[in-house]
């Protein structure tokens, strides 16, 4: 017995009757964040690009895409749903791995669920699985994978897609082995590929990738037995260090989703504090862009490490720069989709202050999930502001009624208001529903 061959075994045992409501409730809020952030995402030009470069070879159009009238086949909706769901990076984050674990999964599982008739109480079960072994197995490898470049939301987001798509097709413990151990060779995704459109292409690869590596292993495809843990599989190759005791110790015990965190802002989550505090002296001071004279950010090293980028030039060179966070915190009092365009990005007076910002990992008081601000004016004040939990933390995180705030902000740039509100609506008893193509079908803008 290996952890391939344990979790297999957990997985093709369980059954939805098997997971806490309360874990139930967070896979609702999950699946209605990640269905808001492919609606946000659905007119991005990377889907577009995507469309246009590959829609020729689309096969049969069996399955509905998030957000967008075209239709494709499952693989390649799949696909599009990671991109779609992934390219604001406004979706749902992990902060004990920094992996976007409902992207992958959900998009694989709603392509699925488009063109086969599935239950919303199967779906949750299966997004449930998917997303509890993401996390997991990046538990089991953070920091190791990360730190060496792996982006993990591809590189361990496979793992989660075809376990859900696997679970909805009742693979056999023999086959959940081979479908982990064909994910696990498929797996990509490099973190330099960070502020440009490759980054939504790991999500979308890992959900198309994951649903092959089920259907594959449902017909007897084969893959070795060990994908996890032999000596050349996935976990050392990847790894230089892990514990993959994390992949099962506590398995239907202890849930992931409990700690899953929502974004209030479509950047890179370490940027958040630092934009919070921002938007709090911004509201507390009514401070004017000519009154910035220096804007001082004391991060933690992570955040230099992900976000540290000062020359940009893109909307998706903005997401990585938590300097640039800071300024349209500072400068608009907010930082949402329009803070991260390409015009927000090279505003005159966003522009102005974020040249004015330095950031430096030099208080080791401040934490992954904090930040110290400090706010120089041209009359000689400085204002400070000190954040030890910013909001969507754990400690601070969005209601239910934020979560659908955020939604209709995202799905009224796709769809009409009245569509949103259906939408919504179905995401939040998605495990009711008897078709979860009705939820699909909802989110496909009308004409």
């Amino acid at each position: 017995m290996g952890t391939t061959e344990d979790l297999a075994g957990w997985l093709v045992a369980s059954r939805p009757d098997d997971i806490p409501a309360d874990v139930v409730h967070e896979a609702r809020r999950a699946l209605v964040n990640i269905v808001g952030c492919a609606l946000g995402g659905a007119r991005h030009p990377a889907v577009d690009i995507t469309i246009d470069a590959l829609g020729a070879m689309f096969g049969p159009p069996d399955a509905a895409v998030l957000g967008r009238p075209e239709r494709a086949d499952p693989l390649h909706a799949a696909l599009l749903n990671g991109i779609t769901s992934h390219v604001e990076d406004f979706d749902d984050t992990l902060p004990r791995n920094y992996i976007h674990a409902s992207s992958p999964v959900a998009s694989a599982l709603l392509a699925y669920a488009s063109a086969n008739r599935v239950s919303g109480r199967d779906l949750v079960h299966a997004f449930v699985l998917g997303f509890e072994a993401t996390s997991r197995l990046g538990n089991a490898t953070y920091p190791s994978h990360y730190t060496a470049g792996w982006h993990s939301t591809g590189s361990v987001g496979v793992f989660g897609a075809a376990i859900a798509v696997g679970t909805l097709l009742g693979l056999t413990h023999e086959q959940m082995i081979w479908a982990i151990g064909l994910a696990g060779t498929q797996a990509a995704g490099v973190r330099e590929q960070f502020g440009s459109m490759g980054k939504a292409l790991h999500p979308g690869r890992a959900a198309q990738n994951g649903y092959a590596a089920a259907l594959l292993a449902q017909k007897g495809f084969t893959s070795g037995a060990h994908g996890i843990e032999g000596p050349r599989g996935w976990a050392p190759v990847t790894s230089a260090e892990r514990d993959l005791s994390k992949v099962t110790d506590g398995l239907g015990a202890s849930w992931e989703l409990h700690v899953n965190t929502y974004k209030p802002f479509p950047c890179g989550i370490v940027n958040h504090p630092a934009i919070d505090a921002c938007i709090q002296l911004h509201d507390e001071h009514g401070i004017a862009p000519g009154d910035v004279a220096a804007l001082r950010l004391h991060v933690a090293p992570l955040v230099i490490d992900l976000c540290g980028k000062t020359d940009i030039h893109t909307g998706l060179e903005g997401k990585f720069s938590v300097v640039h966070g800071a300024a349209v915190g500072l400068v608009r009092g907010r930082a949402g989709l329009r803070e991260y365009t390409d015009e927000a990005v090279n505003d005159a007076d966003v522009k102005a202050v974020r040249e004015r910002a330095t950031r430096e990992a030099d208080d080791p008081a401040v934490t992954e999930d904090g930040v110290r601000v400090e706010l120089e004016l041209t009359d000689g004040r400085v204002l400070e502001k000190r954040l030890t939990a910013s909001l969507g933390n754990l400690q601070r995180p969005l209601t239910d009624e934020g979560l659908s705030a955020k939604f209709r902000d995202q799905a009224t740039l796709a769809v009409t208001a009245e569509q949103a509100e259906d939408a919504l609506e179905l995401s939040w008893r998605v495990d009711e529903l008897a078709d979860v193509a009705e939820l699909v079908d909802a989110t496909v803008p009308d004409g």
